[in-house]
């Protein structure tokens, strides 16, 4: 009720839009005057300049035919999921007149789930692989599974405890993917612990220090990880169906690693401004962009 009192009309939407663009007020991209008209419809134009800015320019709603309430309501509905939602269940709420709007604004906000320039783990941290999707065939497994597609996982481990996550489709378990996760997802300094895998070794020629985990109580090698491995395979079938592409994995990733990373926040409302903002910060990606 609180948030239908809020952002009941379109102008509620815009002027939301409006301070998280611009915290500290207008300035005109072009020359940087602070004074300016409205226009029309989410369009501004510099009183110095007399340039036009929308301010949905290098958002993800550039160019959506959709309007911003259906934008905020959507938003709303998925932090509001604690385990996800689907493109049916989007369109069915919402009310939207097809599946494919549903798909698309869903693929977007998972876009807007990674925050740019976000902070890298740190500290003790589990890396592994793990296949993900088809079915096995020819009971082949480990590293070879044919059929499914590789993930590497990072589990920052504070007390032993799970901390933050990162993910990341993989084409191989060689050292020039590996390291890569690692350097990418890791801060330097950080302790890297693996299996036996020879290629996570020379991580301490990378500016890591690097520990060989050795099997639990319960037989199991980094129980961080395998821990994190089980919730997220066990999300993918209740959101997923257990069906996912290897175009579109590393965005379910995305929507994964932002609801855990957020597991603990108490706040629907938090999220929601958190994924706004990230929304503001991104070039939007078309309907052909997502599907080619």
């Amino acid at each position: 009720m609180e948030f239908e009192k809020r952002f009941a009309t379109e102008q509620d939407c815009r002027k939301y839009v409006f301070d998280l663009r611009y915290p500290s007020g207008f300035l005109c991209p072009d020359c940087g005057a602070a004074s300016f008209w409205y226009i029309r419809r989410h369009t501004y134009r510099c009183q110095a300049c007399k340039k036009d800015c929308s301010i949905l320019a290098g958002t993800i709603f550039q160019d959506s035919h959709t309007p911003l309430a259906v934008w905020f309501r959507a938003i709303w509905y998925v932090v509001a999921q604690k385990q996800g939602t689907s493109a049916l269940s989007l369109k069915q709420v919402l009310g939207l007149g097809s599946y494919q709007t549903a798909w698309t604004m869903l693929h977007k906000l998972r876009r807007a789930m990674v925050r740019p320039g976000r902070e890298k783990l740190s500290g003790l941290i589990e890396v592994d692989e793990t296949y993900v999707g088809g079915i096995r065939q020819g009971g082949k497994r480990g590293r070879g599974s044919e059929n499914k597609i590789l993930v590497a996982i990072a589990v920052e481990v504070n007390d032993k405890k799970i901390g933050r996550v990162r993910f990341k489709v993989i084409d191989d378990a060689s050292s020039e993917s590996l390291h890569g996760f690692v350097e990418e997802v890791a801060e330097k300094n950080s302790t890297i612990i693996t299996d036996g895998w020879n290629g996570y070794n020379g991580l301490s020629a990378k500016g890591y220090l690097q520990e060989v985990s050795e099997k639990q109580e319960d037989n199991t090698l980094l129980p961080h990880v395998h821990t994190t491995v089980s919730l997220l395979k066990r999300w993918i079938l209740g959101t997923l169906q257990g069906s996912c592409s290897k175009e579109h994995l590393s965005y379910y990733l995305d929507e994964y690693t932002f609801r855990y990373n957020r597991r603990k926040s108490k706040s629907r409302g938090l999220l929601f401004m958190r994924l706004l903002e990230n929304a503001v910060q991104l070039e939007t990606t078309t309907y052909k962009q997502l599907i080619s």
